[in-house]
């Protein structure tokens, strides 16, 4: 097929019909890459449990807090893809009266997973990404392990071709109605989507944390099906 022939297949495929298609792009690499509608993280579901393989209605899973072995820091699960690092919490000791006697306190840490998307690389072109801005859709999803009241925080930025250059950001750090305690842990979903964002989008950098809590055992808060997902045609 000659390059026009890709070009047309690209522009009908994806419904592209307004949007730049410059002749300098390699057309039969960008079908090749299909970087519209599939998720562009790799590894999305690092944690030994998915969303949608637990029982019951929702993606309830019938267990307690996901659970490790007794060692501080030691999550199950294959991160592979993601570049992850720990950050401990300090313990709230306020409300505890001077001199009494601590047998034993909860510690918490963060878990954190962040990956950079290179747009580009997934192929998509410089002038799609500055005159058409097609949709970026961030989804994830979350275990309420009931652990504490915040237990996952997500930041994910759109960042220049520098990686450093913020042209847009979101941030959800939601507070868990933890309530009476319960063996069904659902499955929270999260998602945003970035439209009308400024030109020079060229990186995604997401980012969440989950908590974790070592008391007589370590516990985790898992999470499954993280994606960003590129959408051809915009959203009015």
């Amino acid at each position: 097929m000659s390059s026009g022939e890709w070009k047309k297949k690209c522009e009908d495929e994806w419904g592209l019909q307004g949007a730049p298609m410059p002749d300098n792009v390699d057309w039969r690499s960008v079908y090749e890459a299909k970087p519209f509608n599939r998720n562009l993280l790799k590894n999305p579901s690092p944690y030994a449990v998915r969303h949608d393989s637990g029982s019951g209605e929702g993606g309830l899973s019938e267990v307690p807090p996901r659970r490790g072995l007794c060692i501080p820091g030691f999550i199950e699960g294959d991160f592979s893809d993601w570049t992850t690092s720990t950050e401990d919490i300090p313990s709230d000791l306020s409300g505890i009266p001077k001199g009494a006697v601590v047998c034993a306190m909860a510690k918490y840490s963060w878990h954190i997973m962040e990956q950079m998307v290179d747009l580009k690389a997934e192929g998509l072109w410089e002038e799609l990404l500055d005159e058409y801005r097609p949709e970026i859709v961030i989804q994830d999803w979350y275990e309420e392990s009931s652990l504490h009241d915040f237990i996952y925080q997500l930041h994910v930025k759109l960042l220049g071709a520098d990686k450093t250059s913020v042209i847009a950001e979101h941030t959800f750090n939601p507070t868990e109605e933890r309530g009476a305690y319960s063996r069904n842990h659902k499955w929270k979903e999260v998602s945003h989507v970035f439209s009308s964002y400024g030109p020079g989008v060229r990186h995604v950098h997401f980012l969440h944390r989950l908590k974790n809590q070592f008391l007589n055992g370590f516990y985790t808060t898992a999470s499954s099906g993280s994606a960003v997902i590129v959408r051809p045609v915009k959203s009015y």
